[in-house]
């Protein structure tokens, strides 16, 4: 019996009074908070086991000392005013290596001016791609190429120590590239006047072109770029042969559907995908400034994931005769590689967190419903009590 008594004497320390049963009350009231109350639990304790099993995910920034092989180009842009022929696609790097052509990894997909596709996406044979690396021999180059044909065509001036004969259009052009002399009109050269590239000039501005795929060029700093002609190396530079056109007559029009640099990570965001630029005032050159940043994304199996985010900043200049701007009409992108790495690394959330947060929830809302019950009960009866006063008087 003394242990009894002893639990009697806890009964002052109760914070928690109770009613007799009797003395209880339920209304309608009531009843509408508590079920109100149990729809705002439920809701939120969706939301907390969603953010529980979303992991956290923490932020690092530190000097890159990896090394990379190669970065990878993820590349969608439509030229909806130049035919794919006219079209190529080049990049080069600050190592001093340039990659003419680059299709092999690349798909063209020509189309109606309309952007409707034309035909099923064609995909260019490693064969046909050119890398010339730069050196510091000497820039007389000399060729001398044997046909197997037994007639011998005109190279039109051209010495015979540059090419022996000249029995295609092609010819007849590397042997002016060589001489670095001016092609003369295709229509006074024999070879041209039934020239494949010289009928396909003639839809060069009837279709348009889709251009996607990736590349993968060394890692470091360099640029790429899509723009009309057949490019070539003279003295170790770049140049577009754009005849029978002149540069200033191609709209550059464009939109960039997508672009980026590695994989696809979650929370990556490209900044220009989906933009549209248009030319209105003529053949334009546009320069696409890229600032990349290695991002590493370890996940909370232990996988790494290697990618690139980057900012970009875009100028545009007119390069039509008629403004006197040089360049060349098309469109450029220079990036380079930051020196920081930024490491995002997925973290599971601690279940005690997850549990306290429940309990929050549960004491939050029985605490606010009780206060608004209680407001609502005595709002009730001093409105009835006053009621009930007015009717015996």
């Amino acid at each position: 019996m003394s242990v009894f008594k002893n639990f009697d004497a806890l009964r002052r320390f109760d914070s928690f009074s109770k009613t007799i049963e009797d003395f209880r009350v339920k209304t309608s009231g009531g009843g509408l908070v508590t079920l109100l109350s149990v729809g705002c639990m439920l809701v939120l304790f969706y939301a907390e086991v969603k953010d529980y099993m979303t992991p956290g995910i923490t932020e690092d920034l530190f000097v890159d000392t990896s090394r990379g092989p190669k970065l990878r180009i993820n590349l969608d842009i439509v030229m909806p005013t130049i035919s794919c022929p006219f079209l190529s696609l080049d990049a080069m790097d600050t190592a001093g290596e340039h990659h003419l052509h680059i299709d092999h990894n690349v798909y063209k997909r020509r189309l109606d001016l309309l952007g409707q596709p034309l035909e099923d996406p064609q995909k260019e044979n490693l064969q046909t791609s050119t890398s010339v690396k730069t050196s510091t021999e000497s820039s007389n180059i000399t060729k001398s190429l044997e046909k197997k044909n037994d007639t011998c065509g005109s190279c039109y001036g051209a010495p015979k120590e540059v090419i022996k004969c000249c029995n295609s259009c092609e010819d007849v052009r590397e042997a002016y590239r060589i001489m670095q002399w001016k092609f003369p009109d295709p229509d006074d050269v024999e070879q041209c006047k039934n020239d494949q590239s010289r009928l396909a000039a003639k839809g060069a501005f009837k279709e348009g072109c889709q251009i996607y795929g990736y590349l993968e060029v060394n890692r470091v700093g360099g640029s790429f770029h899509i723009a009309p002609g057949r490019s070539y190396l003279i003295d170790h530079v770049h140049v577009h042969d754009v005849q029978p056109f002149s540069a200033s007559s191609f709209n550059t029009t464009h939109t960039i559907r997508h672009l980026s640099f590695g994989l696809n990570i979650q929370g990556k965001t490209n900044p220009i995908d989906g933009i549209y630029v248009t030319t209105p005032d003529g053949a334009t050159m546009f320069q696409y400034y890229i600032k990349i940043v290695p991002t590493t994304y370890v996940r909370r199996d232990g996988s790494v994931l290697q990618t690139n985010q980057f900012s970009v900043t875009k100028h545009q200049k007119v390069v039509s005769m008629g403004h006197g701007e040089s360049g060349m009409p098309g469109i450029f992108f220079n990036y380079e590689l930051s020196p920081m790495m930024v490491k995002y690394t997925e973290k599971e959330k601690p279940l005690s967190h997850f549990l306290v947060n429940l309990c929050a929830i549960i004491g939050g809302i029985y605490t606010v419903a009780s206060i608004i019950d209680g407001i609502l009960y005595h709002s009730y009866r001093a409105i009835q009590q006053k009621i009930e006063i007015g009717k015996i008087s």
